[in-house]
């Protein structure tokens, strides 16, 4: 196995801390924190963004991010959890996962602001509908 994360998600890597699996995914501790308790959620079959999962994996991602997220609320005791995945050029692993990061108020984890302003703000009723042509909806 070439794909790290395919490595990671089927055991293949040494000293993983898996904390849960199914036949279909496998969550670890990142070996990189944010916080005490961030998991990556990998499902075992390669997948390199989420549009290409088969909806059964996708099913298996969620619901794994629903119970963990509710095990990480009762240990930590966090502000919240934040829930992310990075597609694309974006995805650094090259292996499709979730991360689930306890969040604490005052963390330093931010959701920043666009270098460049695009006004996309100004075309909200526009993006609408060029989203719902794309998906067959009027």
């Amino acid at each position: 196995m070439e794909c790290l994360g395919c490595r990671i998600a089927n055991g293949v890597e040494p000293d993983l801390n898996i904390v849960y699996e199914n036949e279909l995914i496998t969550c670890v501790l990142d070996i990189a924190p944010f916080n005490e308790g961030h998991i990556l959620i990998l499902p075992k079959k390669h997948y390199w963004d989420v549009e290409e999962m088969d909806s059964e994996t996708a099913y298996a991602v969620m619901d794994a991010a629903k119970k963990i997220s509710i095990v990480l609320k009762t240990l930590f005791k966090p502000d919240g959890i934040s829930t992310c995945q990075n597609g694309g050029k974006f995805n650094d692993l090259t292996h499709y996962h979730m991360h689930l990061i306890p969040r604490y108020e005052g963390d330093g984890f931010s959701w920043s602001e666009p270098l460049h302003p695009h006004g996309a703000e100004k075309r909200l009723r526009q993006t609408k509908e060029k989203i719902l042509v794309a998906l067959n909806i009027e």
